[in-house]
Protein backbone atom coordinates (compact mmCIF):
# COMPACT_ATOMS: atom_id res chain seq x y z
CA UNK A 1 0.00 0.00 0.00
CA UNK A 2 1.42 3.52 -1.20
CA UNK A 3 0.26 7.01 0.74
CA UNK A 4 -0.54 9.49 -1.28
CA UNK A 5 1.43 12.68 -0.99
CA UNK A 6 -1.61 14.46 0.76
CA UNK A 7 -1.97 11.76 3.22
CA UNK A 8 1.91 12.18 4.27
CA UNK A 9 1.39 15.84 4.88
CA UNK A 10 -1.63 15.11 7.04
CA UNK A 11 0.13 12.30 8.83
CA UNK A 12 3.04 14.79 9.44
CA UNK A 13 1.05 17.78 10.46
CA UNK A 14 -0.90 15.81 12.85
CA UNK A 15 2.50 14.31 14.13
CA UNK A 16 3.57 18.33 15.15
CA UNK A 17 0.30 19.00 16.61
CA UNK A 18 0.46 16.72 19.01
CA UNK A 19 4.22 16.33 19.72
CA UNK A 20 4.87 17.55 23.44
CA UNK A 21 8.28 17.92 24.87
CA UNK A 22 9.00 16.95 28.23
CA UNK A 23 11.80 17.71 30.16
CA UNK A 24 12.05 17.70 33.81
CA UNK A 25 14.34 20.40 35.41
CA UNK A 26 15.30 19.67 38.61
CA UNK A 27 17.70 22.26 41.13
CA UNK A 28 20.39 19.35 41.94
CA UNK A 29 23.72 20.18 44.05
CA UNK A 30 26.24 17.37 45.36
CA UNK A 31 27.82 16.25 48.75
CA UNK A 32 30.82 18.11 49.33
CA UNK A 33 31.39 16.37 53.07
CA UNK A 34 28.72 14.95 55.39
CA UNK A 35 29.82 14.07 59.06
CA UNK A 36 28.24 15.39 62.76
CA UNK A 37 24.54 16.12 60.80
CA UNK A 38 25.89 18.99 58.60
CA UNK A 39 26.03 18.51 55.23
CA UNK A 40 28.25 20.93 52.56
CA UNK A 41 26.53 20.95 49.06
CA UNK A 42 27.77 22.24 45.97
CA UNK A 43 25.21 23.88 43.51
CA UNK A 44 21.60 24.50 45.03
CA UNK A 45 22.64 28.08 43.23
CA UNK A 46 18.70 28.70 43.90
CA UNK A 47 17.71 27.03 47.21
CA UNK A 48 15.75 29.46 50.18
CA UNK A 49 17.14 29.97 53.75
CA UNK A 50 15.12 27.16 55.42
CA UNK A 51 14.37 25.05 52.66
CA UNK A 52 13.92 21.37 52.78
CA UNK A 53 16.50 19.26 50.65
CA UNK A 54 15.98 15.27 49.83
CA UNK A 55 19.13 13.51 50.16
CA UNK A 56 19.25 10.28 48.04
CA UNK A 57 18.12 7.54 50.94
CA UNK A 58 15.18 9.99 51.73
CA UNK A 59 16.68 11.87 55.00
CA UNK A 60 15.58 15.31 54.73
CA UNK A 61 17.16 18.36 55.58
CA UNK A 62 17.20 21.88 55.84
CA UNK A 63 19.57 24.64 54.73
CA UNK A 64 20.88 27.25 57.68
CA UNK A 65 23.97 28.61 56.04
CA UNK A 66 23.43 30.41 52.33
CA UNK A 67 27.50 30.86 51.18
CA UNK A 68 29.40 31.77 48.43
CA UNK A 69 30.23 28.43 46.50
CA UNK A 70 28.35 26.35 48.95
CA UNK A 71 25.32 25.15 51.12
CA UNK A 72 25.44 24.52 54.68
CA UNK A 73 22.54 21.92 55.57
CA UNK A 74 21.41 20.22 58.98
CA UNK A 75 20.22 16.40 58.54
CA UNK A 76 16.62 15.63 60.75
CA UNK A 77 17.61 12.33 60.63
CA UNK A 78 21.00 10.12 60.53
CA UNK A 79 23.86 10.63 58.11
CA UNK A 80 24.76 7.05 57.59
CA UNK A 81 24.05 6.46 54.00
CA UNK A 82 24.99 9.80 52.45
CA UNK A 83 28.81 9.80 51.03
CA UNK A 84 30.38 12.24 49.16
CA UNK A 85 28.97 13.38 45.36
CA UNK A 86 25.43 12.11 45.85
CA UNK A 87 23.06 14.14 44.38
CA UNK A 88 20.84 16.42 46.50
CA UNK A 89 17.16 18.02 45.25
CA UNK A 90 15.57 20.89 46.44
CA UNK A 91 11.75 20.25 47.66
CA UNK A 92 10.75 24.56 47.14
CA UNK A 93 9.00 23.82 50.58
CA UNK A 94 10.11 26.17 53.84
CA UNK A 95 10.03 24.00 56.78
CA UNK A 96 6.68 23.70 58.01
CA UNK A 97 4.50 22.09 60.49
CA UNK A 98 0.96 20.20 60.48
CA UNK A 99 -1.75 22.24 62.41
CA UNK A 100 -5.47 21.20 63.82
CA UNK A 101 -7.42 20.37 66.44
CA UNK A 102 -6.75 16.58 66.30
CA UNK A 103 -3.12 17.43 67.92
CA UNK A 104 -4.73 18.00 71.24
CA UNK A 105 -3.87 15.41 73.25
CA UNK A 106 -1.33 14.00 71.67
CA UNK A 107 2.70 13.85 71.82
CA UNK A 108 4.30 14.42 68.51
CA UNK A 109 7.77 15.15 67.51
CA UNK A 110 8.84 18.56 66.17
CA UNK A 111 7.83 17.99 62.67
CA UNK A 112 4.48 17.17 63.79
CA UNK A 113 4.90 13.19 63.49
CA UNK A 114 2.99 11.74 66.41
CA UNK A 115 5.45 9.36 68.28
CA UNK A 116 2.46 8.51 71.33
CA UNK A 117 1.05 4.86 69.19
CA UNK A 118 -2.14 6.57 68.62
CA UNK A 119 -1.94 6.12 65.01
CA UNK A 120 -2.38 9.30 62.66
CA UNK A 121 -3.02 12.96 63.12
CA UNK A 122 -5.30 14.78 60.12
CA UNK A 123 -4.00 17.95 59.84
CA UNK A 124 -6.37 20.69 59.03
CA UNK A 125 -3.64 23.42 57.58
CA UNK A 126 0.63 23.47 57.29
CA UNK A 127 2.12 26.66 58.56
CA UNK A 128 5.69 27.60 58.27
CA UNK A 129 7.54 27.44 61.87
CA UNK A 130 9.29 30.53 61.45
CA UNK A 131 6.36 33.71 60.55
CA UNK A 132 6.70 37.56 61.58
CA UNK A 133 5.57 38.50 64.84
CA UNK A 134 1.97 40.63 65.04
CA UNK A 135 2.73 44.38 64.45
CA UNK A 136 1.91 46.98 66.74
CA UNK A 137 -2.20 47.85 65.08
CA UNK A 138 -2.71 43.50 65.29
CA UNK A 139 -2.58 44.03 69.22
CA UNK A 140 -3.87 45.36 71.93
CA UNK A 141 -2.93 45.25 75.48
CA UNK A 142 -2.70 42.48 78.03
CA UNK A 143 -5.94 42.86 80.20
CA UNK A 144 -7.25 39.26 80.95
CA UNK A 145 -5.90 36.94 83.51
CA UNK A 146 -4.41 33.85 82.92
CA UNK A 147 -5.51 31.70 86.36
CA UNK A 148 -2.27 29.48 86.59
CA UNK A 149 -3.93 28.39 90.26
CA UNK A 150 -0.80 29.15 92.12
CA UNK A 151 -1.75 31.33 95.06
CA UNK A 152 2.27 32.91 95.26
CA UNK A 153 1.87 33.66 91.61
CA UNK A 154 -1.30 34.87 91.12
CA UNK A 155 -1.45 37.14 93.83
CA UNK A 156 1.82 38.64 93.31
CA UNK A 157 3.07 38.06 90.02
CA UNK A 158 0.19 37.93 88.15
CA UNK A 159 0.05 36.99 84.00
CA UNK A 160 -2.20 37.61 81.38
CA UNK A 161 -2.99 36.38 78.32
CA UNK A 162 -0.45 37.13 75.98
CA UNK A 163 1.88 38.03 78.22
CA UNK A 164 5.68 36.84 78.11
CA UNK A 165 6.72 35.28 81.83
CA UNK A 166 9.98 33.75 82.25
CA UNK A 167 10.39 31.10 84.81
CA UNK A 168 13.80 30.89 85.91
CA UNK A 169 15.68 28.62 88.86
CA UNK A 170 18.70 25.75 89.34
CA UNK A 171 17.87 22.58 88.26
CA UNK A 172 15.53 20.34 90.44
CA UNK A 173 13.65 23.04 92.11
CA UNK A 174 10.11 23.11 90.63
CA UNK A 175 10.09 24.79 87.20
CA UNK A 176 8.10 22.33 85.35
CA UNK A 177 5.78 21.26 88.28
CA UNK A 178 4.59 25.01 88.25
CA UNK A 179 4.36 24.54 84.75
CA UNK A 180 2.12 20.85 85.29
CA UNK A 181 0.19 23.26 87.79
CA UNK A 182 -0.86 25.77 85.28
CA UNK A 183 -1.59 23.24 82.30
CA UNK A 184 -3.71 21.18 84.98
CA UNK A 185 -5.36 24.62 86.06
CA UNK A 186 -6.87 25.28 82.96
CA UNK A 187 -8.84 22.25 82.85
CA UNK A 188 -12.65 23.62 81.56
CA UNK A 189 -11.42 27.04 80.98
CA UNK A 190 -10.68 27.24 77.47
CA UNK A 191 -7.33 27.41 77.16
CA UNK A 192 -5.24 25.08 74.60
CA UNK A 193 -1.46 24.54 76.30
CA UNK A 194 1.48 23.31 74.19
CA UNK A 195 4.66 21.73 76.05
CA UNK A 196 7.48 21.64 74.66
CA UNK A 197 10.44 19.91 75.97
CA UNK A 198 14.00 20.42 74.29
CA UNK A 199 17.27 18.22 75.65
CA UNK A 200 14.74 16.24 78.35
CA UNK A 201 15.10 12.61 78.85
CA UNK A 202 12.62 10.49 76.91
CA UNK A 203 11.84 8.93 80.56
CA UNK A 204 10.73 12.33 82.12
CA UNK A 205 8.71 13.26 79.24
CA UNK A 206 6.70 10.27 79.34
CA UNK A 207 6.39 10.58 83.40
CA UNK A 208 5.13 14.48 82.14
CA UNK A 209 2.29 12.92 79.58
CA UNK A 210 1.22 10.53 82.44
CA UNK A 211 0.83 13.29 84.81
CA UNK A 212 -1.14 15.48 83.06
CA UNK A 213 -3.50 12.11 81.62
CA UNK A 214 -3.97 11.30 85.50
CA UNK A 215 -5.11 15.12 86.14
CA UNK A 216 -7.42 14.93 82.88
CA UNK A 217 -5.13 17.51 81.62
CA UNK A 218 -3.83 15.98 78.56
CA UNK A 219 -7.20 16.17 76.25
CA UNK A 220 -6.67 20.68 75.77
CA UNK A 221 -2.60 20.01 75.61
CA UNK A 222 0.23 19.31 72.97
CA UNK A 223 3.16 17.95 74.11
CA UNK A 224 6.48 18.40 71.30
CA UNK A 225 8.85 16.10 72.01
CA UNK A 226 12.39 16.98 71.04
CA UNK A 227 14.52 14.95 73.89
CA UNK A 228 17.86 14.44 74.06
CA UNK A 229 18.34 11.68 72.12
CA UNK A 230 16.93 13.57 68.69
CA UNK A 231 19.36 15.32 66.21
CA UNK A 232 20.55 19.22 67.40
CA UNK A 233 18.43 20.55 64.17
CA UNK A 234 15.16 19.06 65.81
CA UNK A 235 15.91 20.36 69.35
CA UNK A 236 16.29 23.87 67.32
CA UNK A 237 13.13 24.05 65.37
CA UNK A 238 11.19 22.20 68.37
CA UNK A 239 10.01 25.83 70.12
CA UNK A 240 9.18 27.19 66.67
CA UNK A 241 7.29 24.21 65.43
CA UNK A 242 5.12 24.64 69.19
CA UNK A 243 4.44 28.56 68.70
CA UNK A 244 2.64 27.87 64.95
CA UNK A 245 0.08 25.35 66.66
CA UNK A 246 -0.30 27.99 68.89
CA UNK A 247 -0.85 30.57 66.57
CA UNK A 248 -3.07 28.57 64.49
CA UNK A 249 -5.74 28.72 67.46
CA UNK A 250 -4.97 32.22 68.19
CA UNK A 251 -6.08 33.09 64.89
CA UNK A 252 -8.95 31.49 65.63
CA UNK A 253 -10.27 33.90 68.18
CA UNK A 254 -8.89 30.67 70.99
CA UNK A 255 -6.34 31.71 73.94
CA UNK A 256 -3.21 29.43 73.75
CA UNK A 257 0.02 29.36 75.93
CA UNK A 258 3.24 27.58 74.80
CA UNK A 259 5.73 26.59 77.35
CA UNK A 260 9.06 26.45 76.51
CA UNK A 261 10.96 23.94 78.54
CA UNK A 262 13.94 25.13 78.58
CA UNK A 263 15.36 27.69 76.25
CA UNK A 264 19.09 27.13 77.76
CA UNK A 265 19.06 23.89 75.95
CA UNK A 266 17.56 25.11 73.10
CA UNK A 267 20.56 27.52 72.93
CA UNK A 268 23.04 25.00 73.73
CA UNK A 269 21.38 22.98 70.38
CA UNK A 270 22.00 26.23 68.41
CA UNK A 271 25.60 26.99 69.45
CA UNK A 272 26.39 23.11 68.20
CA UNK A 273 24.55 23.61 64.97
CA UNK A 274 26.61 26.95 64.23
CA UNK A 275 29.70 26.02 65.52
CA UNK A 276 29.44 23.34 63.39
CA UNK A 277 28.50 25.04 60.24
CA UNK A 278 31.55 27.00 60.90
CA UNK A 279 30.08 30.85 62.20
CA UNK A 280 32.06 32.61 64.16
CA UNK A 281 31.56 32.08 68.07
CA UNK A 282 30.68 34.91 70.24
CA UNK A 283 30.66 35.15 74.13
CA UNK A 284 30.20 31.79 75.50
CA UNK A 285 31.52 30.31 72.50
CA UNK A 286 27.52 31.13 71.26
CA UNK A 287 26.90 32.64 68.13
CA UNK A 288 26.48 36.15 67.00
CA UNK A 289 22.30 35.82 66.16
CA UNK A 290 21.78 34.11 69.72
CA UNK A 291 19.66 36.80 70.81
CA UNK A 292 17.61 37.21 67.89
CA UNK A 293 17.20 33.47 67.83
CA UNK A 294 14.88 33.64 71.51
CA UNK A 295 13.28 36.99 70.31
CA UNK A 296 12.04 36.34 67.28
CA UNK A 297 10.42 33.33 68.98
CA UNK A 298 9.19 34.94 72.12
CA UNK A 299 7.59 38.40 69.84
CA UNK A 300 5.03 36.14 68.28
CA UNK A 301 3.25 35.88 71.37
CA UNK A 302 0.60 38.19 71.47
CA UNK A 303 -2.84 39.85 72.14
CA UNK A 304 -4.52 40.04 69.02
CA UNK A 305 -6.76 42.86 68.45
CA UNK A 306 -10.74 42.27 68.44
CA UNK A 307 -10.48 42.98 64.80
CA UNK A 308 -8.55 39.97 64.34
CA UNK A 309 -10.69 37.93 66.71
CA UNK A 310 -9.08 38.93 69.79
CA UNK A 311 -7.40 35.26 70.17
CA UNK A 312 -3.90 35.24 72.40
CA UNK A 313 -0.79 32.92 72.65
CA UNK A 314 1.10 34.04 76.05
CA UNK A 315 4.69 32.29 76.16
CA UNK A 316 6.01 30.87 79.32
CA UNK A 317 10.02 30.40 78.65
CA UNK A 318 12.13 28.43 81.40
CA UNK A 319 15.73 29.08 81.81
CA UNK A 320 18.36 27.23 83.86
CA UNK A 321 20.70 29.03 85.88
CA UNK A 322 23.98 27.39 87.77
CA UNK A 323 24.49 28.12 90.93
CA UNK A 324 21.88 30.96 91.46
CA UNK A 325 23.23 32.98 88.47
CA UNK A 326 20.89 35.41 86.72
CA UNK A 327 23.32 37.22 85.32
CA UNK A 328 24.94 34.81 82.84
CA UNK A 329 24.43 35.38 78.83
CA UNK A 330 21.20 33.47 78.21
CA UNK A 331 19.55 33.84 81.08
CA UNK A 332 20.18 38.32 80.98
CA UNK A 333 18.90 37.59 76.98
CA UNK A 334 15.96 35.96 78.09
CA UNK A 335 14.90 38.65 80.85
CA UNK A 336 15.28 41.31 78.53
CA UNK A 337 13.15 39.97 76.26
CA UNK A 338 10.21 38.56 78.36
CA UNK A 339 7.34 41.00 80.45
CA UNK A 340 9.03 39.77 83.86
CA UNK A 341 9.95 36.94 85.67
CA UNK A 342 9.42 34.14 88.52
CA UNK A 343 12.55 33.26 89.97
CA UNK A 344 12.84 30.04 92.12
CA UNK A 345 15.18 29.85 94.64
CA UNK A 346 17.16 26.36 95.42
CA UNK A 347 17.49 27.82 99.18
CA UNK A 348 13.44 28.48 99.75
CA UNK A 349 12.77 25.17 97.92
CA UNK A 350 15.31 23.23 100.81
CA UNK A 351 13.61 25.09 103.42
CA UNK A 352 10.36 23.32 102.33
CA UNK A 353 8.84 27.04 100.71
CA UNK A 354 7.22 25.72 97.46
CA UNK A 355 6.57 27.14 95.28
CA UNK A 356 10.00 28.37 95.97
CA UNK A 357 9.17 31.95 94.44
CA UNK A 358 11.43 34.16 95.58
CA UNK A 359 9.07 37.78 95.04
CA UNK A 360 11.80 40.09 95.57
CA UNK A 361 13.79 38.91 92.29
CA UNK A 362 10.40 38.15 90.79
CA UNK A 363 8.33 40.46 88.75
CA UNK A 364 5.74 40.69 86.46
CA UNK A 365 5.58 44.12 83.86
CA UNK A 366 2.45 43.64 83.21
CA UNK A 367 1.50 43.80 87.07
CA UNK A 368 -2.33 44.76 88.15
CA UNK A 369 -3.78 44.85 84.45
CA UNK A 370 -3.76 41.13 84.18
CA UNK A 371 -5.39 40.35 87.85
CA UNK A 372 -9.00 40.19 88.28
CA UNK A 373 -10.62 42.92 91.17
CA UNK A 374 -11.05 40.39 93.85
CA UNK A 375 -7.40 39.43 93.76
CA UNK A 376 -6.65 42.98 92.81
CA UNK A 377 -8.12 43.85 96.26
CA UNK A 378 -6.81 41.46 98.62
CA UNK A 379 -3.12 41.12 97.15
CA UNK A 380 -2.22 44.46 96.65
CA UNK A 381 0.02 44.76 99.65
CA UNK A 382 0.92 41.17 100.16
CA UNK A 383 4.33 41.46 98.04
CA UNK A 384 5.56 44.41 100.43
CA UNK A 385 4.54 42.28 103.48
CA UNK A 386 6.18 39.41 102.61
CA UNK A 387 9.22 41.42 101.65
CA UNK A 388 9.10 44.03 104.62
CA UNK A 389 9.10 40.11 106.69
CA UNK A 390 11.88 38.58 105.16
CA UNK A 391 14.11 41.94 105.80
CA UNK A 392 12.60 41.54 109.55
CA UNK A 393 12.91 37.91 109.82
CA UNK A 394 17.02 38.23 108.98
CA UNK A 395 17.58 40.86 111.39
CA UNK A 396 16.19 39.52 114.09
CA UNK A 397 18.97 36.37 113.51
CA UNK A 398 21.16 38.52 115.88
CA UNK A 399 18.79 37.59 118.55
CA UNK A 400 18.08 41.67 118.96
CA UNK A 401 15.31 43.13 121.42
CA UNK A 402 11.94 43.51 118.94
CA UNK A 403 9.37 45.68 120.28
CA UNK A 404 5.47 44.50 119.80
CA UNK A 405 5.13 46.46 116.10
CA UNK A 406 8.18 44.18 114.56
CA UNK A 407 6.88 41.42 116.71
CA UNK A 408 3.19 41.32 114.92
CA UNK A 409 4.99 41.68 111.53
CA UNK A 410 6.99 38.89 111.63
CA UNK A 411 4.04 37.08 113.29
CA UNK A 412 1.61 38.40 110.24
CA UNK A 413 4.80 37.21 107.37
CA UNK A 414 4.95 33.63 108.84
CA UNK A 415 1.83 33.02 108.21
CA UNK A 416 1.49 34.82 104.86
CA UNK A 417 4.33 32.32 103.92
CA UNK A 418 2.64 29.76 105.20
CA UNK A 419 -0.55 30.16 103.53
CA UNK A 420 1.09 30.47 100.04
CA UNK A 421 2.83 27.22 100.08
CA UNK A 422 0.95 24.54 98.11
CA UNK A 423 0.92 20.66 97.28
CA UNK A 424 1.96 20.02 93.55
CA UNK A 425 -0.11 18.99 91.24
CA UNK A 426 -3.47 20.74 93.45
CA UNK A 427 -4.16 24.18 91.89
CA UNK A 428 -6.39 26.31 93.90
CA UNK A 429 -9.31 27.94 92.11
CA UNK A 430 -9.83 31.75 91.97
CA UNK A 431 -12.50 32.16 95.05
CA UNK A 432 -10.16 29.82 97.06
CA UNK A 433 -7.08 32.21 97.02
CA UNK A 434 -9.14 35.29 97.53
CA UNK A 435 -10.95 33.77 100.49
CA UNK A 436 -7.33 32.64 102.52
CA UNK A 437 -5.39 35.48 101.28
CA UNK A 438 -8.44 38.04 102.54
CA UNK A 439 -8.45 35.79 106.27
CA UNK A 440 -4.95 36.40 106.87
CA UNK A 441 -3.96 39.61 105.68
CA UNK A 442 -6.98 40.38 108.10
CA UNK A 443 -4.99 38.89 111.03
CA UNK A 444 -7.69 36.21 111.51
CA UNK A 445 -4.71 33.45 111.65
CA UNK A 446 -2.13 35.70 113.42
CA UNK A 447 -3.14 33.33 116.71
CA UNK A 448 -3.12 29.98 114.26
CA UNK A 449 -0.11 27.82 115.07
CA UNK A 450 1.89 27.67 112.24
CA UNK A 451 1.58 23.77 111.95
CA UNK A 452 -1.90 23.91 112.12
CA UNK A 453 -2.28 26.56 109.44
CA UNK A 454 -3.06 24.48 106.17
CA UNK A 455 -5.21 22.32 108.47
CA UNK A 456 -7.31 25.56 109.35
CA UNK A 457 -7.53 26.44 105.50
CA UNK A 458 -8.51 23.02 104.74
CA UNK A 459 -11.21 22.63 107.16
CA UNK A 460 -12.09 26.31 106.56
CA UNK A 461 -12.71 25.74 102.85
CA UNK A 462 -15.25 22.79 103.86
CA UNK A 463 -16.93 24.91 105.94
CA UNK A 464 -17.85 27.36 103.34
CA UNK A 465 -18.96 24.91 101.02
CA UNK A 466 -21.28 23.91 103.61
CA UNK A 467 -22.35 26.75 105.09
CA UNK A 468 -21.37 30.04 103.41
CA UNK A 469 -21.02 28.39 99.13
CA UNK A 470 -22.78 32.18 97.92
CA UNK A 471 -19.23 33.65 98.80
CA UNK A 472 -17.33 30.96 96.31
CA UNK A 473 -20.31 31.94 93.90
CA UNK A 474 -19.99 35.41 94.50
CA UNK A 475 -16.15 35.65 93.72
CA UNK A 476 -16.44 33.01 90.56
CA UNK A 477 -19.14 34.66 88.74
CA UNK A 478 -18.11 38.05 88.97
CA UNK A 479 -14.49 38.38 90.16
CA UNK A 480 -14.78 40.77 92.47
CA UNK A 481 -15.11 41.03 95.83
CA UNK A 482 -17.81 43.60 97.00
CA UNK A 483 -18.38 45.21 100.27
CA UNK A 484 -21.36 42.49 101.18
CA UNK A 485 -19.05 39.27 100.20
CA UNK A 486 -16.02 40.51 102.80
CA UNK A 487 -18.80 41.23 105.11
CA UNK A 488 -19.45 37.39 104.86
CA UNK A 489 -16.36 36.20 104.87
CA UNK A 490 -15.52 38.00 108.20
CA UNK A 491 -19.02 36.56 109.46
CA UNK A 492 -17.56 33.13 108.09
CA UNK A 493 -14.44 32.67 109.69
CA UNK A 494 -15.43 34.54 112.98
CA UNK A 495 -18.21 31.75 113.27
CA UNK A 496 -15.17 28.56 112.37
CA UNK A 497 -12.67 29.75 114.39
CA UNK A 498 -13.86 29.14 117.83
CA UNK A 499 -14.78 25.81 116.28
CA UNK A 500 -11.58 25.56 115.36
CA UNK A 501 -9.43 26.19 118.18
CA UNK A 502 -11.84 24.50 120.26
CA UNK A 503 -11.47 21.23 118.43
CA UNK A 504 -7.74 21.44 118.20
CA UNK A 505 -7.49 22.86 122.27
CA UNK A 506 -6.03 25.81 121.58
CA UNK A 507 -6.25 29.38 123.48
CA UNK A 508 -5.79 32.67 122.36
CA UNK A 509 -2.48 33.07 123.05
CA UNK A 510 -1.28 29.78 122.26
CA UNK A 511 0.95 30.80 119.07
Amino acid sequence: MTLKSGEISWIIKEAIENFKESHDFQSTGRVLQIGDGIARIWGLDDVMISEIVEFPNGTLGMVLNLEKDEVGVVLFGSDEGIKEHDIVKRTGKIVSVPVGHEFLGRVVDPLGVPIDGKGPIHAEAYLPIESTAPNVIERQPVNQPLQTGIKAIDAMIPIGKGQRELIIGDRQVGKTTLILDTIINQKDKDVICIYVAIGQKASNIVLIADTLKNHGALQHTIIVAASASIPAPLQYIAPYAATAMGEFFMRQGKHAVCFYDDLSKHAQAYRQLSLLLRRPPGREAYPGDIFYLHSRLLERSAKLSDELGGGSLTALPVVETQAQDVTTYIPTNVISITDGQIYLEADLFFSGIRPAINPGISASRVGSKAQTKAMKKVASHLRLDIAQYRELAAFTQFGSELDDVTKGQITRGERMVEILKQDKYVPYPLDKQVIIIFVGTKGHLDDIPLNLIHKFEKEFFEFIKTEYLVISHSINQSGDLDQKTMEEIEKAVTQFKPQFMKKHGLRGEDV
